[in-house]
């Protein structure tokens, strides 16, 4: 096995989820993870090794996402997806929304700014500090954030028992 291989086999898989809650889509989130590989392999000697690989390939992955997000590609497939969406039955949208996992559905609920530092703290598992550095922020803002993110999926878990209970 080659390099490239191994590196891939090692890595891939976690950078996928990662990329995947950034941008919602598991195929797109794997084409994002094979873009920040083909990157990595054309400019491997900028890596300098001041984290480690999987730090430096997580870094790229969010990069790499967000970018996505903000591209007119993203804006499209949402419109191209919310007028197609609106044909389905009511009955196809609540089959649909029952299968995803109750804490990804609540997790994309979270504006960008509080997921963002609670997918690097839990996901990612970086500390307060390396959160800090890499969005740019203040410790103390990222502690607001993270205390805030759970506490808007704390409310999001007891609505979701509240509908079920009175269902």
């Amino acid at each position: 096995m080659n390099e490239m291989d191994q590196l891939m086999n090692e890595h891939s898989r976690y950078l996928v989820r990662i990329a995947y809650l950034y941008v919602k889509n598991w195929s797109t989130a794997e084409d994002l993870v094979q873009e920040v590989f083909i990157t990595y392999f054309r400019k491997s000697d900028q890596f300098r090794n001041e984290a480690s690989l999987k730090t430096y390939l997580t870094k790229m992955t969010a990069n790499r996402s967000k970018d996505y997000l903000r591209s007119w590609k993203h804006k499209k497939d949402v419109l191209f997806d919310t007028v197609f969406t609106s044909v389905k039955s009511t009955e196809e949208l609540l089959l649909e929304q029952e299968r995803l996992a109750s804490l990804e559905k609540n997790l994309f609920q979270l504006p960008l700014k509080y997921r963002e530092p609670l997918i690097l703290f839990y996901y990612d598992e970086q500390s307060i500090t390396e959160i800090a550095n890499y969005l740019q922020l203040n410790e103390n803002t990222v502690k607001t954030r993270l205390r805030r993110a759970k506490h808007q999926l704390k409310e999001f878990f007891d609505q979701e028992d509240e509908e079920v209970m009175n269902n």
